[in-house]
């Protein structure tokens, strides 16, 4: 089953002089280098993907799933009621592949497309941030295709172009993406990063997504969790503070709208499962 919705009948943005808001939206601190409390099955569970439960990987199609972590998601899905969901740039399809027989709650493309807990999938239709997208893919591809070692990840709804290769080119990539960006700033945000920039619209984030999630069963009146590693979880720890949820930022300690820390994937994975029932 799946809808299509309006991005000004969902989705609010806020702006300031005509240019898309960042995610920077709440003050920062430095998240905490404890480990979060253990995590309460009446709570509602919003996780990340890449550098999250996923180690990343030289290119994203090249990312290794652990044999076991479909079943946890699964064994932390039933604990929870089902109120547990994937918030990834990912399209639905390849978090379906991976993380298959599981297949639950999830926001892809930053929640471009997101699938309720009743398997109804809602898809933002925004045709200027598309318009947008048409004009940058052909200058995006021109960069990736000089054979440097940049990636160009054409989701559809967003654009990434990945510098894992050659990551001596970071303040060239950012100072080109930033040009490009002021080209179509009132309906696309620009997000740098793990090795990568991203332009996707600005009527969807995770955090968002999560708020969307929070409004409906069976997640509704659940106190949030939501775990992110990377620059576009800001927004998903954004909301949950606002809430007065738990925020857990994976990797060393820095700036964040989390409250909590992780220090690895493999921590996360851990903690999850010390959760889980058998």
């Amino acid at each position: 089953m799946a809808g299509e919705l309006r991005a000004d009948q969902t989705f609010s943005v806020h702006s300031a002089a005509g240019i898309c808001a960042t995610h920077k939206d709440a003050p920062l601190t430095v998240g905490e280098s404890s480990p979060p409390p253990p995590l309460d099955p009446v709570s509602a569970l919003f996780l990340d993907v890449d550098g999250t439960l996923l180690e990343i990987a030289p290119r994203p199609e090249l990312v290794q799933v652990p044999r076991d972590l479909p079943a946890l998601l699964s064994r932390l899905s039933v604990q929870h009621k089902a109120a547990l969901a994937l918030i990834s740039g990912r399209p639905l399809a390849q978090l379906d592949w991976l993380f298959q027989p599981w297949r639950g709650a999830a926001a892809g493309l930053h929640g471009l497309e997101r699938r309720r807990a009743n398997g109804v999938v809602d898809r933002v239709v925004n045709g200027s941030s598309a318009e947008a997208l048409d004009r940058l893919r052909p200058k995006l591809a021109a960069l990736a295709a000089d054979q440097s070692g940049l990636t160009l990840e054409d989701k559809g709804g967003t654009l990434a172009l990945h510098y894992r290769a050659v990551p001596q080119r970071e303040t060239e990539i950012r100072e080109r993406a930033e040009a490009l960006h002021r080209e179509a700033a009132t309906v696309l945000r620009l997000i740098a990063g793990k090795m990568v920039v991203e332009f996707q619209p600005c009527s969807v984030n995770k955090g968002l997504a999560i708020a969307a999630f929070l409004a409906e069963p069976p997640f509704i009146g659940r106190p949030p969790v939501f775990v992110g590693d990377d620059t576009t979880d800001e927004d998903g720890f954004v909301e949950i503070r606002r809430r007065g949820g738990i925020g857990i930022r994976v990797g060393p300690p820095c700036e964040t709208a989390a409250g909590y820390g992780l220090p690895s994937v493999a921590s996360v994975r851990t903690w999850l499962a010390r959760s889980a029932l058998p």
